[in-house]
């Protein structure tokens, strides 16, 4: 998945359970949809953190953060409560939806790579954020995309 392309819609369970789905998260604004490789690890809650200390930028930008892993739900339910994230954490256990964004890996422990993308209301890919090692630069980058968009 590139900038500028169309994301493709699709429905996973958060960390309740509940069936979430892309258009649907959308029509509230833009989503970051941050793919991690695994709940509970030190990258990624210092990731999924710091998307939480920011929640109140991305608040003010319309846009709210939405994580997606390869736990199951009750992972994404321990690793959620844990951290007080009070965003979605989307469970892709099969890794289909890594696929579909080209994010999955063929082999390794990790097979979802960390990557971002700030997606627009119309499902329009607004940028692709990649780090594996610099947790912060996702969610401070796109959040600087979102005040460039919005300027626009």
């Amino acid at each position: 998945m590139k900038q500028a392309e169309r994301a493709p819609d699709f429905t996973l369970p958060d960390e309740s359970g509940t069936p979430r789905r892309l258009t649907e998260l959308l029509t509230a604004g833009p989503v970051v949809l941050f793919f991690y490789p695994a709940a509970m690890t030190a990258g990624c809650t210092t990731e999924s953190c710091h998307f939480r200390d920011l929640s109140a930028e991305f608040a003010a930008l319309g846009a709210q953060p939405v994580g997606v892993s390869p736990d199951p739900v009750d992972t994404q339910r321990r690793f959620s409560e844990a951290h007080d994230l009070g965003f979605p954490l989307l469970s892709d256990p099969d890794g289909a939806i890594a696929s579909e964004f080209g994010v999955r890996r063929g082999f390794g422990p990790l097979r979802t790579k960390r990557h971002t993308f700030v997606i627009g209301t119309d499902r329009t890919v607004l940028a692709v954020i990649r780090s594996e090692l610099r947790m912060s630069v996702h969610a401070d980058k796109a959040l600087d995309v979102l005040r460039s968009h919005r300027q626009a």
